[in-house]
């Protein structure tokens, strides 16, 4: 029988007798590489090939290898602190400047004060700069889950055993290196030499950790503070603490437990409190404000967000108008072309921006202006509505440029209210596995593509990448502009989105391209439990979503 198999890599075709791990195909230096792409499934370096490939090897500049990159570092810096700090607890969170923000906590009950100091990172960074140096093999172990749980229990990682009931596998893939076992819910680097670039940093009362990123060719970006967004994420976590909302075993043990009526209240009120506080901060400087600027990142809930908040107004006396932005596009013919040479809809020259800017003037002179509306069958601009407001009819514009001054340029600034939305989520699996602050705005555009527009998960998915190019280039400059931040979280949401997201996830195949990613998301959202969204309000952001929106036709 013959065993022969071919490998195609870097322009090389090799032909192999027996099992070849990936990281023996590489040429130099091994640990210029993170990951691999075998005929478009991802995989670690330490995996065996024993069939014919097309292997692509993955650097820290190639979009897949990032998240393995950041979970083995995560995992490493945890190794470090369970040695320089053994009586201590840490918790990792995603955070400003495109980071990991690392705290610590005392293993007693007593509250104690826990300072972090320059030594005290000095300490930490020459023991993560050793682990990496000593370049520690990364073994992984399958062990059955009571077996982990006595694992957790001798290292002091409790807060990992509470999840394990939740998740539908019997068993649970330990990495051992050099002693240290440790789970990070993701795939990792064959050794810790792997990981030559990072950055720490005090930040408040914590650290922050950067590492290289694809978006900036594979180097750490430089650091960015950004006081309004970080303020968000506190306020966000605060709140998911005070309640009981802050980790997947939580939010689970409230849908079982308190019921979903309390649960699904409990969130919604949160929003109709911001909602009433925003509302006051307009109301009570009406005279000034005009234009109401709306904008935050793809599937923020900017749309239905907009019309609770001219309701919001309504009842405050006012009388606000809605426009969408998405009017002002231009015909395809006229929209600037990205790298690859296609219209980029993502930019800011996508939309007319003097017709935009004479039109809010106008109507903020008093002037009749009619509208552009945008007919997609069409493919251009046709007319739409004439108007004409009043005085104490302000404007609330939204979409992904509403926060950017060019758009607005002739209205004076005191005229205008801006606000920033997106769901700042501040959710763990545990407390060294926080879910990306991403990954949940991209279940909710994989579920409404597919409910409003046909499109399948791996469409989604497909464009995601440039969806994210535009929204760093555009969008998340700006928040630190604005006058007020909306957390349009739903801490229940994923217990809901799970059964409309899962079905369409699992239809892709293994083979697929856009497999891996869908992978990652199914592995997290199979922690949630299920919810019944009948309970959902009509007007709730997460109608946007799944369907069932009183604003749908608005």
């Amino acid at each position: 029988m013959d065993n022969t198999f071919t490998v195609k890599v870097d322009n090389r075709e090799l032909t192999f007798t027996k099992k070849v791990k990936l990281i023996d195909l590489i040429e130099g230096d091994v640990h210029d590489y993170i990951y691999a792409k075998v005929n478009n499934r991802l995989r670690e370096l330490s995996y065996e090939l024993y069939y014919n490939a097309d292997v692509k090897l993955l650097k820290k500049s190639d979009y897949e290898a990032i998240k393995p990159y950041e979970t083995s570092l995560r995992y490493i810096v945890a190794m470090a602190c369970s040695r320089v700090f053994p009586n201590l607890t840490i918790k990792y969170s995603y955070n400003i400047s495109r980071s990991i923000y690392l705290t610590f906590s005392t293993l007693s009950r007593k509250k104690e004060n826990f300072q972090i100091t320059p030594e005290l990172v000095k300490k930490l960074k020459d023991e993560i700069d050793d682990i990496i140096a000593h370049d520690y093999p990364l073994v992984r172990k399958v062990v059955p889950n009571e077996e982990a749980k006595r694992i957790y229990r001798s290292i002091g990682y409790l807060d990992k055993i509470a999840i394990l009931k939740y998740r539908p596998e019997k068993t649970v893939h330990f990495y051992e290196c050099n002693g240290y076992m440790n789970y990070m819910y993701g795939h990792m680097v064959p050794s810790t030499g792997h990981i030559k670039e990072y950055s720490l940093r005090v930040y408040g009362n914590g650290i922050i950790i950067q590492y290289p990123r694809s978006e900036t060719k594979g180097q750490i970006p430089d650091f960015i503070d950004a006081p309004v967004f970080s303020k968000t994420l506190k306020d966000s976590y605060v709140w998911a603490k005070k309640v009981g909302t802050d980790s997947v075993s939580a939010i689970n043990h409230y849908a079982e437990v308190e019921g979903p009526i309390d649960f699904i209240n409990l969130c919604e009120q949160h929003h109709n409190n911001m909602l009433a506080e925003l509302g006051q901060k307009i109301a009570s400087n009406s005279d000034d404000i005009r234009l109401i600027c709306v904008a935050g990142p793809s599937s923020s809930g900017k749309t239905t967000f907009a019309n609770r908040l001219r309701v919001e107004l309504m009842s405050l006396g006012l009388k606000p108008i809605r426009i969408s932005l998405d009017d002002y596009y231009k015909e395809k013919k006229d929209i600037p072309l990205d790298e690859e040479g296609k219209p980029d809809l993502e930019c800011l020259d996508a939309l007319d921006v003097d017709l935009i800017n004479k039109n809010m003037l106008d109507l903020i002179n008093g002037e009749a202006v009619v509208l552009p509306k945008f007919d997609f069958k069409l493919g251009k601009r046709v007319e739409g509505r004439k108007i004409k407001i009043k005085d104490n009819q302000p404007i609330i514009i939204e979409g992904i440029h509403a926060l950017n001054e060019k758009l607005t340029s002739l209205i004076a600034k005191h005229q205008k209210f801006k606000i920033f939305i997106a769901p700042q989520a501040q959710i763990n699996i545990d407390n060294q596995n926080p879910i990306s602050l991403t990954d949940l705005r991209l279940v909710r555009r994989i579920v409404r593509d597919y409910q409003f527009r046909g499109s399948s998960a791996e469409e989604t998915i497909s464009m995601w990448p440039s969806v994210r190019k535009g929204e760093f280039k555009w969008i998340y400059d700006t928040q630190e502009n604005a006058d007020y931040v909306f957390n349009s979280l739903l801490p229940y949401e994923l217990c809901i989105m799970r059964k409309y997201a899962l079905p369409l996830l699992t239809a892709i195949d293994q083979d697929s391209p856009y497999y891996p990613m869908a992978n990652r998301l199914i592995k997290f959202l199979k922690l949630f439990v299920n919810l019944d969204d009948k309970w959902a309000p009509c007007n709730s952001i997460i109608r946007e979503f799944i369907g069932g929106s009183c604003f749908q036709d608005v």
